[in-house]
């Protein structure tokens, strides 16, 4: 049934939105710690988010005749030797990381929350790059050791998103570059939502201020209501910070600002880290017509890399495994990181030197 199938095309966004929407009333349906069903216009504003998204996706579709070069250029072995190197200095930059924390931040809140530095910030850019460079060009079996090795350092960060994506950025890597049987995909699938569930839940669970009595299940689908939830009150603030999420997003680092602490405190009013979905922080910053904005940008770009690694492979396929990982994190938690945007603007640059380069050859 899906041997033919592009599981991981731009279209498979749309398919995680509505398992999530599912995901959310599973939560409200059972009123998890009290959740009750969000306002039909929270679902009017993601059906025409998603709406904007796929149109995005088709506009990149017919786009495709000046993206598709005819030659396929490899990517030297030249590079290995460098993209080894930084692979090995991701995984001691993260592990040097820990260890001035002073204990395992999966384990405590208070640790964890000195984790997120500047050294944990480039490691895991860099590592993330490296090693799906590595794995989709070279096909060496101790780079699996690697990855495992790496992934195991970053779990132990307490931070869900970063371990789910260098998972599921391999696992779509590895789809597009060794062509992978849909048994090994599914087990790999089953393997990356099981680590979100016990990631998720020690992290939860460590945190000393907060007292959790939900089950690692019922917390999984708690999530998703809450921050659907967090996403049916911004509507009532659309466009109530003014780019203040964005430019803390982009500066976060320098100003020590939590975009997600913005979130919380316009629409809770109070204090608190929240999320709200991928259609949340752009409503809140600049209204509705910014959101289906964003959703088309985001379908346009990944439709248009889409096209360019299939062909290509390598360093695209590489870069499109890592941003749409992203994206799909960004259903739950909203593009609220910096390390994401950057990917994007390399995606840009790829795309407008491909289709430049295409320009040239036709002239």
């Amino acid at each position: 049934m899906f041997k033919n199938k592009d599981i991981f095309s731009p279209y498979i966004i749309i398919v995680a939105i509505i398992a999530y929407l599912l995901m959310a009333y599973v939560a409200f349906h059972y009123k998890i710690r009290g959740l009750n069903f969000p306002s039909p216009i929270s679902i009017i504003y993601i059906s025409i988010g998603s709406l904007f998204y796929i149109l995005g996706v088709l506009t990149s579709s017919n786009l495709k005749s000046s993206l598709s070069p005819k030659v396929k250029i490899e990517f030297s072995h030249r590079y290995e030797p460098l993209l080894l190197i930084i692979a090995i200095l991701s995984i001691i930059l993260v592990a040097w990381n820990l260890y001035n924390v002073g204990g395992i931040p999966l384990f405590s809140g208070y640790l964890k929350a000195k984790a997120l530095t500047g050294i944990w910030f480039i490691s895991y850019l860099l590592f993330l790059l490296s090693i799906n460079l590595l794995l989709a060009r070279f096909k060496k079996d101790y780079y699996y050791g690697l990855f495992i090795l790496g992934l195991t350092l970053f779990a132990l960060t307490g931070y869900r998103t970063t371990t789910v994506v260098i998972l599921l950025s391999v696992l779509i890597n590895l789809y597009y570059t060794r062509n992978i049987p849909l048994r090994q995909l599914t087990i790999i699938g089953i393997l990356t939502i099981s680590l979100t569930i016990i990631i998720g839940y020690i992290a939860v669970k460590s945190i000393e201020w907060q007292h959790w009595t939900l089950n690692p299940i019922e917390l999984f689908f708690y999530r998703a209501g809450y921050t659907l939830t967090v996403f049916d009150r911004l509507i009532q603030f659309e466009g109530a910070t003014r780019g203040k999420l964005l430019y803390s997003t982009l500066t976060g680092f320098l100003t020590s600002t939590d975009p997600r602490i913005i979130v919380g405190t316009t629409v809770l009013g109070y204090k608190h880290s929240s999320t709200s979905t991928i259609f949340g922080p752009a409503t809140l910053d600049f209204g509705f017509f910014a959101m289906i904005i964003q959703m088309f940008i985001i379908g346009l770009i990944l439709g248009l890399l889409h096209t360019i690694q299939k062909i290509k492979k390598d360093f695209f396929t590489a870069l499109y495994a890592i941003i749409l990982a992203h994206t799909l994190v960004w259903i739950e938690t909203g593009p609220t990181d910096l390390v994401v945007w950057i990917f994007y603007l390399m995606a840009v640059a790829v795309i407008i030197k491909e289709a430049c380069h295409e320009s040239g050859r036709r002239s």
